[in-house]
């Protein structure tokens, strides 16, 4: 039995084991404490789920799944690129009700039962923790290398600062008496291990390793992610012709109509692929918005692709609107694996239609062999 992680603990464990995040505006008193009467804690285990879909975040921190479920719906969401965001500190509506003989087990750090409504219920969001990574659920979306890995960070965080076991780690499928299927789906890799299945035992299994080690320990790398080699850096400088309107709701490609430099030739005219991997890249993104009311929103993000097929979502960055016109410079700074290309994306989220005056980009780029 113990206290819930105070925001100081919560930044302190996490930062000791790794764990890279960055924190909603508002977490450090968000939950559903004062809603329902009810007081988060004492805290008995760490509750893992996948999201069942794409952008999730501001259904989980926000939108929550209607008046039956409100937001938040988790402490934590873990997005493809492996970056933690820390959403809730309160109680949060992730677990439901939760098999008394499952619950149990998590408490006495045991193997889990099979659920068994019977057994009575217990309500899991007064005392579990709970985090939603992203995944589609459909047995073919795969969990990135980087997200798994502050995956294991993240439940060895919650377990180290409290003194529990990996015992303390469980599924929701392990608990619910609703059929829960979820966290499920293929990994791309972790450590030196290649493609596989995820399991919580899996899980767990990485998570005890983590916790035999000092909270600095990292997991071994495959041999040939020793031996990089790194050219350039070449330079990148892209924009548009002319300005364009982007219409509300639905992410859209930036279309890249103006050339001054592109020292790799990866960009055709009106393609929206600005760098093609294996290579790294740092580069920013200067916007000029028209029409965007002010306090209204455009989020910015990349994505990564093979072929036609979307296969990965970096973090979002927003812009605001203000009076006269809204301006920002995005930076943009990852790692392309080979066969990928990166492009960016835009959401309006105002009612109406906007302008993008201008989107110009400029970047260097470090090519891998």
């Amino acid at each position: 039995m113990a206290d819930p992680m105070t925001p100081a603990q919560w930044r302190a464990a996490l930062r000791a084991e790794g764990v890279p995040f960055t924190e909603l505006d508002g977490w450090t008193t968000r939950g559903r404490d004062k809603a329902t009467g009810k007081v988060f804690g004492p805290v008995r285990g760490s509750l893992n789920h996948h999201t069942a879909g794409r952008d999730s975040l501001r259904v989980i921190a926000y939108d929550g799944q209607g008046a039956e479920v409100p937001a938040p719906l988790a402490h934590a969401y873990l997005p493809k690129s492996g970056r933690l965001v820390l959403v809730a500190a309160g109680r949060a509506n992730h677990a439901g009700l939760a098999a008394r003989n499952a619950f149990d087990a998590i408490v006495a750090e045991k193997a889990i039962p099979k659920p068994s409504k019977a057994s009575g219920t217990v309500d899991g969001n007064d005392a579990l923790y709970g985090i939603e990574t992203e995944n589609l659920g459909d047995g073919k979306d795969t969990y990135t290398r980087a997200q798994y890995d502050t995956w294991v960070r993240y439940n060895a965080a919650i377990c180290r600062h409290h003194g529990w076991s990996e015992g303390s780690a469980a599924g929701h499928l392990e608990t619910s008496v609703e059929g829960k299927v979820d966290p499920s789906g293929p990994v791309e890799g972790y450590g030196r291990r290649g493609r596989f299945q995820f399991t919580m035992a899996q899980l767990r299994a990485d998570v005890e390793e983590r916790l035999a080690h000092p909270a600095s320990w990292s997991p071994q790398q495959p041999a040939d992610s020793q031996a990089v080699t790194l050219t350039g850096p070449a330079y990148v400088h892209l924009g548009l012709t002319d300005s364009y309107q982007l219409p509300p709701g639905g992410w859209d490609e930036v279309a890249f109509t103006q050339e001054w430099m592109d020292e790799l030739g990866h960009h055709p005219a009106t393609s929206e692929v600005f760098v093609v991997g294996p290579a790294r890249f740092t580069a920013s993104l200067s916007l000029r918005l028209e029409r965007l009311p002010v306090g209204g929103v455009v989020q910015v993000r990349m994505s990564e692709w093979e072929g036609a097929t979307l296969k990965t979502l970096h973090p979002i960055h927003e812009v605001l609107g203000t009076p006269g016109g809204s301006y920002a410079a995005v930076p943009l700074v990852a790692r392309l694996g080979a066969g990928r290309s990166m492009r960016l994306r835009l959401l309006n989220q105002s009612a109406d239609g906007i302008e993008v005056a201008r989107a110009e980009l400029t970047g260097l780029v470090w090519k891998e062999s």
